[in-house]
């Protein structure tokens, strides 16, 4: 398997940031880190072994980055304001220079589908719904979609923007919901185990149905539990039938 590590200052985030990068061809799948863990996590946790018999057919290449989110709301040692305005930062970071380098990398516009688990799960989904001019769809697994969960209590716009349970309702923007209902490949995924929150993707069903955007479901057993285990099978189960 080809594996390269790039890295590059970035002007929206000044800092530097790394992002690792697996195989040769096929549709780019951004990967969003867990909580505070960085670009390596989904290869020290195996999901990159998971995925490899893809990555080495050319069916996807695998674009893995760095969160910040210890930056942003997993850091209790600043303001409130700052943790919303790191988050959208970040969202700059990810569309204006993530995606520009994906494309570069690839020699052309090629689909992006973001993925992630845990928290990594609402910044795939948040990053789809933002820009569906950009991203061609996710695959969320384990996640929460209510920024509040993580937000201690805080509330601005930019929290606001960023909880999809909260805008999406509320979207009516016929551009930026033509662009939603034309993509093939919105999937949630949830335990009912220990530590997962599978009403939270009951509650994103809902309202992708409500808005008329096709998305699939799919809750797994109650024995499936908030883990790498199954996150390893969840991706790989996901490219393998529904790409």
């Amino acid at each position: 398997m080809n594996r390269e590590i790039h890295q590059w200052h970035s002007p929206r985030l000044n800092k530097n940031m790394e992002i690792a990068v697996y195989g040769h061809y096929g549709f780019a799948l951004l990967m969003f880190p867990t909580a505070a863990a960085d670009y390596l996590e989904y290869e020290r946790f195996q999901v990159i072994d998971a995925l490899a018999p893809f990555i080495d057919a050319g069916k996807v290449k695998v674009f893995s980055i760095n969160s910040i989110n210890s930056e942003s709301w997993l850091n209790d040692a600043v303001e409130p304001r700052q943790k919303s305005v790191r988050h959208q930062q970040f969202n700059g970071y990810v569309c204006d220079e993530v995606a520009p380098f994906i494309h570069h990398h690839c020699q052309g516009r090629v689909p992006i589908i973001t993925a992630g688990a845990s928290f990594g799960a609402l910044h795939a989904a948040n990053t789809l719904f933002r820009r569906p001019d950009l991203i061609d769809g996710c695959i969320a697994m384990s996640g929460s979609y209510d920024l509040k969960d993580y937000t201690q209590g805080y509330w601005d716009e930019d929290v606001y923007f960023n909880s999809p349970l909260d805008y999406l309702p509320n979207l009516t923007d016929e551009t930026q919901l033509g662009q939603l209902r034309a993509k093939r490949h919105i999937h949630f995924v949830s335990g009912q185990g220990a530590y997962e929150k599978p009403s939270s993707s009951v509650a994103i069903d809902h309202v992708l149905s409500l808005k008329q955007i096709p998305h699939t479901i799919d809750l797994w057993g109650h024995d499936v539990n908030h883990d790498w285990p199954w996150w390893r099978k969840m991706l790989p189960h996901y490219l393998g039938t529904k790409f």
